[in-house]
């Protein structure tokens, strides 16, 4: 049988190859930092990487890779079971307190990524005379936890009140018993924020609940890092935050959700991702309290991070380059054929510079980007060689035309 499905697949291949949409891995023998070593995938070397989601420096970070060297000793290496069999331990109970303080939440729950966190929510949450009402531009994984329930899906324009509203009205009229916004609390192919306040605003007028994930927000978004919910005033009136300790926290993996106790007491008694993965492993759960200890000081990385970003904005704006606007470290280099941007990709690398061109079904047809990513980690220096590197390769994208 295969044989036959064979020739298909390889088809199928060959299409993605030929629309410039294959997404080719690159291999680095180093650890994540603000320079990394390609070993394959591109020309070897030390390179700046400018796409990780590295926000705060801290993946190689030397106390949060002692705290991990240290976890293993006390904890072991993995728990070999999922929570509620024998797969929980003092540091996960500690880890979830810990952020619950942080995010101002009553109680969180840990998951093994972000993406089963949302997997999770919604079929444990709404039923068929429920509704969910999903920004358009939201992460696949709010998507695919979606499609996972059985309430009446409704969504609106991306950041669009008057569109929400209109759902929101939709949904009400239709006789919805729970109510649920969703939005990305920063949309990760754009940087854009989502206006927390206006829809907090909207979910009191049509007695909703709303939930929003940060993992693009949490550790550097927020005068305090604890994303948009405190950038907007709102962390008394967000329900429930999903994230990741994948990006800012350290950059390992693993997720959580952070809600009303008695969202999380149901999450634990029947969301499936839960209750049907192992545990987190113990040296990311110890690891990522030391990340916490580290973020309660870490106003000079969120000032360098802002500075870097700011700086990279202004000077590529400055060279005519289409940056989508905001102030988030997510500045996306619009280019808009996918070709185009994989080729400038490989002459960045070429130039000493590591990005990754972003294109559909990532991102729409014709909106074909790079996505820089700015880190603390890097250096005013790092950012102007960014920059001239990115005038440099369009040039000589240029001259292949």
């Amino acid at each position: 049988m295969f044989h036959s499905v064979r020739d298909e697949l390889r088809g199928t291949l060959d299409e993605i190859v030929a629309a410039g949409l294959h997404k080719p891995e690159r291999v680095i023998g180093t650890p994540q930092s603000a320079t990394v070593g390609v070993t394959a995938g591109g020309n070897p070397g030390e390179v700046l990487n400018f796409c990780a989601n590295n926000y705060l420096g801290l993946a190689d970070h030397p106390e949060v890779v002692a705290a991990a060297h240290q976890a293993l000793d006390r904890w072991g290496y993995g728990m070999a079971s999922v929570r509620f069999i024998c797969g929980t331990q003092e540091v996960h109970k500690e880890l979830e307190a810990r952020l619950s303080a942080f995010l101002g939440q009553e109680d969180t729950i840990l998951y093994s990524s972000c993406f089963d966190a949302n997997g999770g929510v919604f079929e444990t949450l709404l039923g068929p005379d429920d509704a969910v009402i999903s920004d358009a531009l939201n992460h696949a994984s709010i998507i695919d936890g979606i499609r996972l329930c059985k309430a009446r899906r409704f969504r609106y324009a991306n950041r669009d009140l008057a569109d929400l509203e209109r759902q929101l009205k939709e949904a009400t009229e239709g006789g919805a018993g729970r109510k649920l916004i969703v939005t990305d609390g920063v949309f990760s192919m754009d940087g854009y924020v989502a206006p927390l306040r206006e829809i907090c605003d909207l979910a009191d007028a049509y007695d909703a609940m709303v939930m929003v994930d940060d993992s693009h927000a949490v550790g550097f978004v927020g005068a305090g890092g604890r994303g948009t919910p405190e950038l907007h005033g709102v962390m008394d009136r967000v329900d429930i935050i999903t994230g990741t300790l994948g990006k800012a926290l350290g950059g390992a993996s693993g997720g959580y959700v952070a809600a009303r106790a008695e969202i999380v007491a149901l999450l634990r008694q029947r969301s499936r991702p839960y209750l049907f993965s192992n545990s987190l492993a113990p040296v990311i759960a110890a690891a990522s309290l030391k990340v916490l200890d580290l973020l309660e000081s870490a106003g000079d990385l969120r000032e360098r991070l802002h500075a870097n970003t700011a700086l990279f904005r202004s000077r590529m704006t400055e060279e005519g380059f289409d940056v989508l606007p905001g102030d988030h470290a997510i500045a996306p280099v619009m280019i808009g054929d996918a070709s185009r941007a994989a080729r400038l990709a490989e002459l960045l690398l070429e130039r000493g510079v590591y990005v990754i061109g972003f294109s559909y079904p990532v991102v729409p047809q014709g909106q074909a980007r790079i996505r820089v990513q700015l880190s603390a980690a890097h250096s005013t220096e790092d950012v102007h060689r960014a920059v001239d590197a990115f005038v440099a390769a369009r040039a000589a994208l240029n001259a292949e035309a």
